[in-house]
């Protein structure tokens, strides 16, 4: 049932994703409205619930969360009510067609292998603040299996840093369990969102790795409440 869900979901996903685009190019200045509808129909398509713990600050500027589906994009866009500028690999604005989901909300493509590619990160992530979009980040760099949290990358710091932002990390939890896009299955369930206290970036500060330690502490702590 998962597995027929899941190429539903996927013929689905093909074809808004198309016509998400197409209206993106056609309301230029209305790209964030178009965008929330589109997650608006992918929630309910999903079936999906939400439960929240803490308190969303909408007044960050950078948000930080842990990544283990594409699901995770489509929870955070449904219920952050500012114009997220998501940063995302170069991989990802370079497919064929759908690599305009990256380019037609003008969210930030970056090349990891490019040693120039932090310039060009600072470069964007300063246009897009200057427009009033907070910046919205997968410190982990790539998705995790949903049983745990990799590694955090320098690259969230560094930007915290350099832009002195007001940091909101959030954790995400069970998206995994709902859209697994690598073993191509969907299923219905309940997404668990935690938000943790906004923290001020400081290169003074361990506010980066305090953070880290933070997230990992909790989400095992929420992963041993899944498996018992």
């Amino acid at each position: 049932m998962a597995k027929t869900r899941g190429i539903i979901l996927l013929i689905q996903f093909t074809i808004t994703v198309a016509i998400t685009v197409c209206a993106m190019y056609l309301f230029r200045n209305h790209t964030h409205k178009v965008i929330k509808i589109w997650m608006k129909l992918q929630i309910k398509f999903l079936g999906i619930k939400i439960q929240t713990e803490g308190k969303l600050d909408e007044s960050s500027d950078l948000v930080l969360m842990n990544h283990q589906s594409l699901l995770d994009i489509i929870v955070m866009e449904h219920i952050h009510n500012r114009d997220l500028a998501w940063v995302a690999k170069k991989e990802i604005s370079d497919l064929f067609f759908f690599g305009h989901i990256i380019k037609a909300p003008r969210m930030i493509s970056i090349d990891r292998e490019n040693k120039a590619g932090i310039i060009h990160l600072f470069k964007e992530v300063k246009d897009r603040l200057e427009k009033n979009r907070p910046i919205a980040m997968f410190p982990e760099g790539t998705r995790s299996d949903g049983r745990k949290i990799l590694k955090f990358k320098a690259g969230a710091k560094m930007l915290g840093n350099k832009f002195k932002l007001r940091v909101q990390p959030v954790l995400i939890l069970n998206t995994r369990n709902i859209v697994d896009s690598k073993k191509l299955e969907a299923s219905p369930g309940i997404v668990k969102v935690i938000y943790l206290d906004p923290i001020q970036a400081d290169k003074s500060t361990s506010w980066f790795e305090d953070t880290e330690e933070k997230m990992k502490k909790i989400f095992d702590d929420e992963m041993k409440k899944y498996d018992s």
